[in-house]
């Protein structure tokens, strides 16, 4: 490594200073988990950008009809949700520890919002997770207006002892970008349980979209701004791009969305990056995906390529990542 390069905090850097070695995530997809967003507590058909499954590999049973919700008073498939959990825990350990001589893990509940549940379940599913052999701890991700002080308290308590995360998905502070894809959140919300998260003294990490519709390099960097001062522990970036079967999917076919540069987003990105204090961590720099569902834009099929590239403009300015 270059002495003279700054490093950047990955979330891999992170792990390793506090545990002594690499710590892997393991991401989770339990079926019946869904958002108000979708079943129309809130909305329907989700953001804008979401196509419900695409992002999810390890989900199961994809077409159960069981939906979770706060109010629901009986889980009868919960046994099942279990099971779930267990296999694709054991299954992704074990190609881990092949592949990398993984000994670390921390289970990532990844799909859809994983605190839109009765408690009572969520307690079974965390405390089911957190019992596995060598998982150091969790990290969840929801919304802001799926989490409660109930939930918080309880995370709080197993964070005593454990690693707990919690990953919300902010997108942008800008109120009519929201409204554009379909967010059914609102900015005094999310900063509201970001702050309530952060006084109860669990980990926060904040997830960005850059390239959402009609917003330009300086909203992009003033969300960046609005995340860093509400003092999150850790950051993902994502690029926008368009899969099949989502709203997003008839506006881009209409011509009324161009995807974001591949030149534009490194750029967003990387000066992000040099302006982030010394605490907080990267968990992600780019996402993209390589099947058939991807309609736009075609540099997202590469992510390599994006890494590398983000790398090498990186190591421009002076960082290392």
């Amino acid at each position: 490594m270059n002495k003279n390069l700054k490093e950047v905090l990955t979330i891999g850097r992170y792990f390793k200073k506090k545990f002594g070695e690499k710590v892997y995530k393991i991401p989770i997809s339990i079926s019946g988990f869904t958002c108000p967003n979708i079943d129309g507590t809130k909305a329907k058909g989700g953001c804008s950008f979401c196509e419900n499954d695409s992002f999810s590999p390890n989900l199961q049973d994809k077409k159960s009809k069981f939906k979770l919700n706060p109010n629901i008073e009986h889980n009868p498939f919960l046994e099942n949700q279990l099971k779930q959990l267990e296999m694709q825990f054991i299954a992704t350990k074990k190609r881990l520890e092949n592949k990398f001589k993984a000994k670390k893990f921390i289970v990532y509940f990844q799909s859809f919002t994983n605190t839109y549940a009765p408690l009572s379940t969520l307690k079974s599913l965390y405390e089911k997770a957190l019992s596995f052999d060598d998982v150091i701890g969790l990290s969840i991700g929801t919304r802001t207006d799926c989490v409660t002080d109930e939930i918080l308290d309880y995370l709080y308590e197993k964070s005593k002892e454990k690693e707990i995360w919690i990953e919300y998905g902010i997108q942008s502070f800008f109120q009519t970008t929201l409204d554009k894809i379909n967010r059914a959140d609102n900015i005094e919300n999310m900063k509201y349980w970001i702050k309530r998260t952060k006084d109860k003294g669990l980990n926060v990490c904040g997830h960005l979209i850059y390239g959402l519709p009609d917003e330009n390099q300086e909203m992009m960097l003033e969300t960046f701004k609005q995340t860093i001062d509400l003092k999150v522990d850790s950051i993902k970036f994502h690029p926008l791009y368009v899969v099949k079967n989502t709203l997003l999917t008839n506006e881009f076919k209409k011509g009324r969305f161009t995807p974001i540069s591949e030149e534009l987003y490194i750029d967003t990105v990387v000066k992000s990056i040099v302006n982030l204090p010394q605490n907080i961590s990267v968990q992600r720099v780019t996402a993209g995906i390589e099947d058939d569902t991807l309609l736009s834009p075609f540099w997202c099929k590469n992510k390599h390529q994006q890494m590398k590239s983000i790398r090498v403009a990186l190591e421009e300015k002076g960082f290392i990542y």
